[in-house]
């Protein structure tokens, strides 16, 4: 059942875990495909784009991999190397200087990939060789974009797991020396961790496949070695139980979600934050879910998807929610919080230029100006 909070406004502040936000509205991670080559690198236009920003309660970093194996997109950064470090700590010093905070999401594609994205002998790795009608970006090879299908991808043998959640420790560490404030665990939309806990993308038969408890376990360890390379509460994680994501079907989802909250409440981390399918064309989720939701998970519970200030609110007084994160609202209204309090207009999106490109529709939009 929603627990009984006193909530009076989405502009509160709120304390999670070893943070304490100075709003509600969060802005949630946002590929853009900006990042500069060789070598996946954050760079000025991004430390721009993240300052402008740096209003939200909390920013939630775009998908950032944690090992090149775990790239999966054209031009995304990663949070891995040494020069990814100092580059992501230019970007979390900004976020600071202008009162923010900041959290890199920590990300594997798995077979949401392509073999062009990487060395010659490489191939994307899932949980089962399971082949998945979806599409990925990669270069047209004239320094534009294409969308390409991914190929079928080999499963990862059981001796390469504690490799996989080696890297996932070693991201957190990388976050931590960067600056950044919180780092959250991408389980969500069909990616690596999601292919593990799904029936449907796992069909192995060692101890990380078959039974809920070991789809789950992959899961666990990464939350368990994230938590020890810094600490629980500044480490939480994201899920998509219900809806098709990236060619993830997975009818069983809403039960596997509410497994997950349960794991996750007795690690006291710092939130769970669930993507919602409506922002990609799926369901609404009603009531009872979220009810379910909150009894299995007594934390702090980030909703996203579809958000608006109406929808926000009301979650807020039911305690379904804690805090609201915000989209493609947030891409094209970089003061997006003061706009949604003051009750101001908002720019309209630029859609063609989400992914890729300079600064056109990345950073030229502006802040409200009466």
């Amino acid at each position: 059942m929603p627990r009984f909070v006193l909530v009076t406004s989405l502009f509160d502040p709120l304390d999670v875990g070893a943070v304490r936000l100075a709003n509600r509205v969060l802005m949630a991670p946002l590929t853009r495909m900006r990042a500069s080559q060789p070598g996946d690198l954050p760079n000025d236009l991004m430390t721009q784009y993240y300052r402008q920003r740096a209003s939200a309660g909390l920013i939630i970093s775009e998908g950032t991999q944690i090992s090149t194996e775990g790239k999966g997109y054209l031009d995304t950064p990663g949070i891995h190397s040494i020069e990814q470090i100092a580059r992501w700590r230019l970007i979390t010093d900004a976020v600071h200087a202008e009162g923010g905070l900041i959290a890199a999401q920590l990300w594997h594609t798995g077979r949401v990939n392509h073999e062009s994205l990487h060395a010659e002998g490489e191939w994307p790795v899932s949980a089962s060789a399971v082949a998945v009608r979806t599409r990925t970006t990669i270069s047209d090879g004239q320094g534009g974009l294409a969308r390409a299908n991914v190929p079928v991808p080999r499963a990862l043998a059981t001796d390469e797991i504690a490799r996989v959640v080696a890297d996932y420790a070693h991201a957190t560490a990388c976050a931590r020396e960067a600056g950044f404030d919180l780092v959250e665990i991408h389980a969500a939309h069909g990616y690596l961790l999601h292919q593990f806990l799904s029936a449907d993308s796992n069909h192995r038969t060692d101890a990380y496949g078959g039974s809920l408890d070991n789809r789950l376990r992959l899961l666990s360890e990464v939350v368990d070695a994230s938590v020890a390379a810094w600490s629980a509460d500044r480490v939480g994680v994201r899920f998509s139980p219900v809806g098709s994501f990236n060619g993830l079907e997975d009818p069983d989802g809403a039960a596997t979600g509410l497994a997950v909250a349960r794991a996750l409440r007795a690690r006291d981390l710092a939130f769970l934050h669930l993507s919602e399918p409506d922002w990609a064309g799926g369901p609404v989720l009603d009531d009872d879910y979220r009810g379910a939701l909150r009894e299995a998970y007594d934390g702090v519970i980030i909703g996203a998807g579809n958000y608006d200030v109406a929808k926000a609110q009301r979650l807020l007084d039911a305690g379904f929610i804690d805090a609201a994160a915000f989209g493609r609202t947030f891409i094209a209204n970089p003061d997006l919080p003061r706009r949604l309090r003051d009750g101001l207009p908002l720019n309209p999106q630029r859609v063609e230029r989400f992914y890729g490109g300079d600064g056109t529709g990345y950073t030229d939009y502006p802040a409200y100006d009466a």
